[in-house]
């Protein structure tokens, strides 16, 4: 559990006690029994509903990195393989996908890992699901997974909402083997 996750779960434990117990003391000598009850119960489901938001937040598959420069990605419960990379010592999220011809960045992504989209030249085409969207080639400075480290890696940034960087053909043939085991998908070099 990383520090960010032991924070909210603990802010959210702290606000569902302050809250339920608030509504607790303040109802206990006021109000009909039924009414005390019900209020319980909306804290108990509260309670639940923030316990399984952070059980499901916690419990997607994560990336690993093995050595021999292996890396097994599981597949995620939306049946997608996300990818975790460091670019230009930032973390991107990636949707490992094997249509894609190229990395593909979207805007808020690039800009996280120091470029401007708004001042890039979209001189190319893709054609996704949405129909054609306007491309501009970059260079990332430096691309790691774990201790796989590539240097200017070619790149597009997409001119769209897409919302989620791929990462598609022209990175996943470095790997001389891509494979899956079961719902593991498997980066070889």
């Amino acid at each position: 559990m990383t520090g960010d996750e032991i924070a909210r779960l603990a802010y959210l434990t702290l606000l569902l006690v302050v809250i339920g117990g608030a509504m607790l003391f303040e109802l206990s000598g006021r109000g009909g029994r039924a009414l005390r009850q019900l209020f319980l119960w909306l804290v108990i489901f509260a309670g639940l509903a923030v316990a399984a938001d952070w059980w499901m937040s916690r419990s997607q598959p994560q990336q690993r990195v093995l050595e021999g420069n292996r890396i097994e990605v599981p597949a995620g419960r939306n049946g997608h393989f996300h990818i975790h990379a460091l670019l230009n010592g930032v973390e991107v999220e990636f949707v490992i996908d094997t249509g894609a011809t190229s990395v593909a960045l979207a805007p808020d992504d690039a800009r996280r890992i120091g470029l401007d989209p708004d001042r890039l030249t979209y001189t190319g085409l893709a054609a996704t699901a949405n129909g054609q969207v306007p491309t501009a080639p970059v260079t990332i400075r430096e691309f790691a997974i774990g201790d796989i480290i590539d240097r200017d890696v070619r790149a597009v940034v997409l001119n769209s909402d897409l919302g989620v960087s791929l990462l598609g053909m022209s990175y996943l043939r470095r790997f001389a083997r891509v494979s899956f085991e079961g719902d593991v998908l498997v980066l070889d070099r």
